[in-house]
């Protein structure tokens, strides 16, 4: 089949075209820019990726929806929903990397991302879909997850789908590579700021925290808020989630390692472990997610470590693996990667 990527600038646009490259059912990946006047040479963009091809296309929704199977969006925020109404329209299937349909209400995503929302009708079309959970087959237009998102979720998925703990003492730390800032220069990405440092940055302002506990009350409707930090870490890539809450009084460490192990028992990605706590290496150059837990008796409190590839299972990886759902091919198809080590 025949995929278009539109936006190949960024990082997770780049790392989608070199995983679809690897998909045994995709025999052409069409480019296309979203700027709207000119096409753009791929040598201007990134010339760390081997492309098969020259030429971006100017965008052109008829040309995409007439040469291709699926879309991918891998466009900035605020971009995706000025462009992806003619796809809804036509019921073309869309897996969308950006925050534009993420969010239900579009007074929140107005809060959070200080960006006009996409329309209500287009929001309530699409699916956000963690892969590893939620079913995308059937879906349309498919909100892909966030990457701090999709390391706290698949985290705290089987304590609060079973109501195991105090909801209100969820606290969670969560730690970024610098490539989760994208490619823009900032003062905290220059190599003086970022080396050999770390930099607690968006504190209770992180655009991730609406859709993480949007999905946590749709898991559990008791779910009010939670807390949450992100620090910038001198890595390339990698995010490590640690989450620290209390257990309910009546609630054993049994019941808790049941609750992971029934809901990751088929899992082709995430994997669980109650005696090693996972480390960033484990994961990077995967599309996996390694959990980690950690029980401390003298308090009745739990603490969970969640660490992804935040290029690849916190966006482009993901996306295959929901796009895979989405045409019933084998979910690993494009995502059997090594691990980058040492």
């Amino acid at each position: 089949m025949q995929v278009a990527i539109i936006g190949i600038t960024g990082y997770a646009g780049s790392t989608l075209y070199e995983l679809l490259k690897k998909h045994s059912q995709v025999n052409q990946i069409n480019l296309y820019g979203h700027n709207l006047s000119k096409p753009t040479q791929l040598d201007q963009i990134n010339d760390e990726f081997s492309y098969d091809q020259h030429l971006v296309f100017p965008y052109d929704e008829n040309a995409i929806i007439k040469d291709n199977d699926a879309v991918f969006f891998a466009t900035p925020a605020g971009v995706t929903s000025k462009m992806a109404k003619p796809f809804i329209k036509a019921g073309f299937p869309v897996i969308d990397l950006s925050g534009d349909y993420r969010l239900k209400d579009p007074d929140e995503y107005l809060k959070w991302y200080q960006k006009d929302p996409a329309e209500l009708s287009d929001l309530q079309k699409a699916q956000y879909c963690l892969a590893d959970i939620d079913d995308s087959e059937g879906a349309k237009y498919i909100a892909n997850p966030g990457c701090y998102a999709t390391a706290v979720l698949l985290g705290l998925a089987p304590v609060v789908k079973e109501d195991l703990i105090d909801l209100d003492s969820i606290v969670i730390d969560a730690k970024s590579g610098l490539s989760g800032a994208g490619k823009s220069l900032s003062d905290s990405s220059h190599f003086v700021m970022a080396n050999e440092n770390l930099q607690v940055y968006k504190p209770h302002e992180h655009k991730h925290i609406p859709e993480i506990v949007q999905k946590l009350q749709v898991w559990n409707k008791n779910v009010q808020n939670i807390e949450f930090m992100t620090t910038l870490v001198p890595l390339n890539k990698g995010i490590m989630c640690t989450m620290f809450m209390k257990l309910k009084s009546n609630i054993e460490m049994d019941k808790v390692q049941h609750a992971f192990d029934s809901l990751y028992a088929n899992s082709k990605f995430v994997h669980v472990s109650m005696d090693d706590l996972p480390t960033i290496k484990s994961v990077v150059g995967t599309n996996e997610c390694h959990v980690g837990l950690s029980f401390n008796s003298s308090n009745n409190s739990l603490m969970i470590v969640s660490v992804i590839d935040n290029m690849i299972k916190g966006a482009a990886g993901q996306a295959i693996q929901n796009f895979n759902h989405l045409f019933d091919f084998e979910e690993t198809d494009g995502l059997e990667l090594m691990h980058v080590l040492p």
